[in-house]
């Protein structure tokens, strides 16, 4: 341990010298307003995410069924972006392109293993940190367990309150939750069962353990971590702060659907109670619904504590629309005009909603096709800190997009890897998407300008297309010992050029 915290605070001390110069500039400028007001000083950031929300779930987006009117204020009063990336189609590898600011053929995370970042790994919440934010999170984790170096306390984080794991987090009535290294039993929870039951036991027998002494389970995780975002935002009002609200809606609760066949955890159904729908599609709109809410009260806390102005709030979500616990994405056309769900390379798998808000930096109804994702939010954040990002990462800040001034860098290429089966792979290039389903697979090519359904596969009429994208493809990973390109689960790996080493299968 004492090696890990050394090797962090030689990455901190990088970290603290590469931002020197810009890091002065924005104390002097924090220091030279009112206190807790702002113009002078970096604004608050805060970056909420939904779980397994599709492109076409908002109202903003094409919904139609599903109420969401704060997020389409949200959007009206901000900008809604059209060609914004999850940084992968599942939880936890998303999460960490996020985090660090790296796209999955260089992340420490790229599938949903129990593999924890390292004391090397700099985050979003270190960056800010050592520019003098305060910095919390609520909800998901998903990057390291209990008493790793990858829990968030350890990453950068002051304040911690959520689920560790992403398999616990599919509960939404919790035995327990995490406050910064210690457990939080939430007693209206744990019934008269066994509380020491293992937490990823679930099916029915553990379903049933999720209930009070009546039968009815009184606490929604979800409204518990709205509840604690308020509070944080309250305390840290001042500023500067930094909070990553990372909501598990609509994440169906896939052990308790399968047991009972509807996984869409949800106090109740608000508006959707009198539906002539199945219980699961009720459950779906009303989680929506219910995050659309809370949103909504986090934006007026804002406004109360007259800091709407100083605070500069994404919203986004994870990856693309499932199909578990009984959720239907095509019931509610989750994934919109776009081609694939939750685990597709697709765009439906991996285009999110995105939107981002800052009254008077951020012109009100602006809609933009600027193609960016999750790992140039780390730079992103930067910027607007006053300070740099660590060297050598994949991401561009937006900032010049945010605010509409000129500048506006743009990647040569975006690259997704996924490795559920057969190890596949995704490029965007300008307006072509290549993907390939598999090692020694055909590489298909679509024109989003012109199919954004990618259903027309043209590569064979652009074989000079093809070619660039493959020499991209050829440097655009590194070596992943946990993630390995697999064909349907057998690792295929570099010869080795010296001597043969035998190694264990992850």
């Amino acid at each position: 341990m004492s090696n890990g915290m050394t090797r962090r605070g030689a990455i901190k001390t990088a970290i603290g010298a590469a931002m020197a110069p810009a890091a002065v500039l924005s104390t002097s400028r924090r220091t030279s307003g009112a206190e807790g007001k702002g113009a002078g000083r970096p604004p608050n950031i805060i970056f909420i995410l939904a779980d397994d929300l599709g492109y076409g779930d908002l109202g903003c987006y094409g919904q139609k069924q599903i109420q969401t009117p704060n997020l389409d204020r949200f959007a009206a009063e901000g900008v809604r972006f059209t060609q914004a990336y999850a940084g992968s189609t599942v939880c936890a590898p998303s999460r960490c392109c996020l985090m660090t600011g790296r796209d999955t053929g260089h992340a420490r995370i790229r599938g949903n293993a129990r593999v924890p970042l390292l004391p090397k790994d700099v985050t979003v919440a270190e960056v800010l940190k050592q520019a003098g934010y305060a910095t919390g999170i609520v909800g998901k984790w998903g990057l390291g367990e209990a008493e790793t170096t990858g829990i968030p306390t350890r990453q950068g984080f002051d304040e911690w309150f959520g689920y560790l794991n992403q398999r616990n987090a599919h509960n939404h009535y919790p035995h327990f939750l995490w406050r910064n290294e210690k457990k939080v039993l939430l007693k209206g929870n744990l019934g008269s069962g066994e509380a020491g039951k293992p937490y990823d036991e679930y099916g029915l027998e553990a379903a049933k353990l999720q209930t009070g002494p009546d039968g009815k389970r009184r606490e929604y995780s979800q409204d518990l971590f709205t509840a604690e975002a308020l509070d944080f935002v309250a305390r840290h009002h001042r500023g500067p702060f930094f909070l990553y609200l990372a909501y598990t809606i609509p994440h169906a609760n896939n052990e308790g659907g399968r047991a009972t066949g509807n996984g869409m955890e949800v106090p109740d159904y608000g508006p959707y109670a009198d539906k002539p729908w199945r219980d699961p599609q009720k459950g779906h709109a009303a989680m929506i619904t219910r995050m659309d809410r809370d949103i909504g009260r986090l934006m007026a806390k804002l406004r109360e504590l007259g800091i709407d102005k100083d605070t500069i709030v994404f919203f986004s979500s994870d990856n693309g629309p499932h199909r578990e616990g009984g959720a239907l994405p095509d019931f509610f056309d989750s994934n919109g005009a776009v081609k694939g769900i939750k685990r597709d390379l697709y765009e439906g798998g991996i285009r999110v909603p995105t939107m981002a808000r800052w009254p008077g930096k951020i012109k009100a109804g602006t809609v933009s096709d600027q193609a960016w994702a999750f790992w140039d939010f780390l730079p992103t954040a930067a910027e607007l800190a006053g300070v740099k990002p660590p060297a050598g990462i994949e991401g561009l800040s937006i900032v010049p997009t945010l605010v509409g001034t000129p500048g506006q860098r743009q990647h040569e290429y975006l690259y997704w890897e996924f490795h559920e089966g057969a190890s596949k792979q995704a490029v965007r290039m300008g307006d072509w998407k290549a993907v390939r389903l598999g090692p020694g697979k055909p590489l298909e090519l679509y024109d989003l300008k012109t199919d954004i359904g990618e259903e027309h596969d043209v590569a064979r009429e652009h074989p000079d297309v093809v070619a660039k994208i493959e020499g991209i493809l050829k440097g655009a990973r590194t070596e992943s010992e946990p993630w390995p390109i697999r064909d349907g689960g057998a690792a295929i790996r570099k010869k080795a050029v010296k001597k043969k080493t035998t190694k264990k299968k992850p």
